[in-house]
């Protein structure tokens, strides 16, 4: 009967103990001081309410130390709600190096969801129990918000953009999943459920080829459009090359031609690919055409899956069908 009217949902990632702590300790200081502030003016209305018509009351030059008490208190707890509150947030926007990546676009009224392995689902997420999650999204058109009350994580998705969170599930079961963000008419029905399964079935599940299940992970798909949009013909591994070789540069630093750094993340390829004259690499003509509006956000990850699989290594090494495909291609649009 008790668990029926909780103030909180359900805690179900390793975020939310620390969530709930510093949610709590806010909560009490606010009331605390609500409580003290209301205490205080009512007896001071009853204390120096008037009495006397005509009665003058006596001035105050006010008390020194009082000041600095009243003052001094609410600053102290405030750097503390301050330093606790970055804490914690620090630690939700740092996954793990070893955290699962996943991809999601949001779209009226749904959540696409992308697993590298290549299995695809609608308003759905399923994920191992005791694993952290590292999920990438964006918007095919206004401003969504993944939230899922039991993780405590919520993560606007917006158009043109990249945005990453992280979380660890604790408990197998299914969670609710809501788009926080007031995005149309139907926005309310933009909910599904993140499903948390334990190891062995999660990678059983992810092995099946029903209801969303591919031949293809999201890197093997992602060089197929690498091959049919002729990207390897300039893209390649030669010095005579028209543009830079990917092998290795997702996650490095690349310098620009200000003389600035950046680092060669989601973002940056995605603007590479759509946007190509707005970043430039220094040492490199401005040459590339775009592709804006002919790829899907699907398949731009897709081909960052694949420029991401690069950087160990593995898919560049030249043996697969359609890498032998890409090196034959010399003559196809470039990329």
């Amino acid at each position: 009967m008790i668990s029926r009217f909780r103030l909180l949902p359900e805690a179900a990632s390793t975020i939310a103990g620390s969530v709930d702590q510093l949610y709590w300790f806010i909560a009490a200081i606010s009331a605390g001081f609500s409580f003290a502030v209301a205490g205080m003016i009512l007896f001071f209305v009853i204390r120096y309410r008037r009495r006397e018509t005509g009665r003058e009351h006596p001035e105050s030059d006010g008390v020194l130390s009082l000041e600095i008490l009243w003052s001094g208190i609410p600053f102290l707890i405030s750097m503390v709600m301050f330093v606790w509150g970055a804490v914690v947030f620090l630690e939700m926007r740092t996954p793990p190096a070893d955290s699962m990546q996943i991809f999601a676009v949001g779209k009226r009224w749904m959540w696409k969801v992308q697993h590298l392995e290549g299995r695809r689902e609608i308003n759905e997420l399923h994920i191992p129990v005791g694993r952290p999650v590292k999920i990438t999204m964006t918007s095919e058109d206004v401003i969504h918000s993944f939230f899922v009350p039991a993780f405590r994580v919520k993560q606007d998705a917006v158009p043109g953009r990249y945005s990453e969170f992280w979380f660890e599930a604790t408990k197998t079961g299914e969670y609710h999943l809501f788009c926080s963000e007031f995005c149309g008419t139907q926005h309310a029905r933009m909910i599904g459920k993140v499903v948390v399964m334990e190891p062995a079935d999660y990678q059983a599940w992810l092995g099946s080829t029903e209801r969303g299940g591919s031949r293809l992970s999201m890197a093997e798909a992602g060089e197929e459009a690498f091959a049919e949009l002729g990207c390897a013909s300039c893209h390649g591994e030669g010095d005579g090359s028209r543009g830079p070789s990917l092998r290795g540069l997702a996650g490095s630093q690349i310098r620009m031609p200000d003389g600035t750094m950046r680092v060669a993340d989601a973002t940056y390829l995605r603007q590479s690919i759509l946007q190509p004259l707005a970043v430039v690499r220094d040492g490199w003509d401005p040459v590339m055409p775009s592709f804006q509006g002919q790829l899907t956000e699907d398949r731009v990850l897709e081909l960052i899956a694949y420029i991401n699989s690069l950087e160990s290594g593995d898919a560049a090494a030249g043996v697969s069908p359609v890498a032998e495909a890409i090196e034959e291609n010399e003559e196809t649009p470039w990329m």
